[in-house]
């Protein structure tokens, strides 16, 4: 492969992970659709493509929606609560709130009640700002098929779907309020932060502490944390904020490695969804503590 044709897929690579990690869900399969959609880069007559970039995104985007066809099975089987693997971003990056909102936990667990179909439509049109025609194209169905597809996601998700109410430092300063409170058994602070109707969603894989289905209730939440600081809390463990998916988020290291991340949803000045992500698989991305 000529130096150019390498550089036209580098320069679309971001664009590309982007597409597959919200797919996906996961950071090692949305490398794998990256890659893979690489090798199929290299083996195209680069005469017989008119736009890379719209080639680009076609293949990756029909990676994803086998990937996930084949994947749905393995995601049935799976060992209590499946959440999304977290993502560290870099803040101050990005200017489009939509990029922002989609990369949530909330989001992207919403994603998942989508056919894989739905999922490529729906982020194609609502988040990337391709038009009915190009996703057509890109997912290989007619204009007029596309547009009844993105109807049914819209009409799965639009209720529920986040909007982003607290602004990021806002957002930040309930996640420290709520930290403080957790660490400190503080009953009547908590109550304070979480809402009536709040969850609590928690994804150990089967391979580190969690609870294997979600918690639902502002009572059952504040007993669950309680009882967490007691019990799960390990020795020698160190909190950092960081922002992840776009969001701030807590990750918590043990010598020196990412043991867990925590995550909250918001709504107002008041805490919806806790999202605490212990599996290592899901954590072997998160850099090292730097002291």
């Amino acid at each position: 492969m000529n130096d150019e044709r390498l550089s036209t897929f580098d320069a679309h690579r971001p664009l590309l992970f982007s597409i597959a990690y919200r797919m996906t869900g996961n950071s090692a399969d949305a490398e794998d659709m990256v890659q893979e959609t690489f090798l199929r880069w290299q083996q195209v007559d680069s005469s017989e493509v008119q736009s890379p970039r719209a080639f680009l995104v076609t293949i990756v985007s029909r990676l994803c929606i086998n990937h996930l066809q084949s994947a749905r099975v393995k995601r049935e089987e799976y060992f209590g609560c499946w959440l999304p693997e977290p993502l560290l971003t870099a803040s101050g990056q990005r200017d489009d709130r939509r990029l922002d909102e989609s990369l949530s936990m909330a989001f992207l667990l919403l994603l998942e009640r989508l056919s894989p179909m739905e999922r490529a439509v729906f982020l194609l049109s609502e988040v990337f700002d391709y038009s009915h025609s190009e996703v057509a194209r890109i997912v290989g169905k007619s204009e007029a098929n596309c547009r009844q597809i993105l109807k049914r996601a819209r009409q799965h998700i639009s209720d529920e779907r986040p909007r982003f109410e607290a602004s990021p430092e806002e957002h930040e300063e309930l996640l420290q309020r709520f930290v403080s409170a957790s660490v400190d058994g503080d009953i009547d602070g908590l109550l304070s932060l979480l809402s009536e109707d709040i969850v609590f969603y928690s994804d150990g894989g089967g391979r580190a502490a969690a609870v294997p289905k979600p918690v639902y209730g502002r009572p059952n939440v504040t007993r669950l944390l309680l009882g967490a600081r007691k019990r799960f809390v390990p020795e020698g463990l160190v909190r950092r904020i960081a922002e992840v998916n776009g969001q701030p988020g807590i990750v918590n290291y043990v010598d020196g490695r990412a043991n867990s991340i925590v995550m909250i949803d918001v709504a107002g000045d008041r805490i919806r969804a806790i999202y605490f992500v212990s599996n290592p698989d899901k954590l072997s991305r998160i850099p090292p503590l730097v002291h």
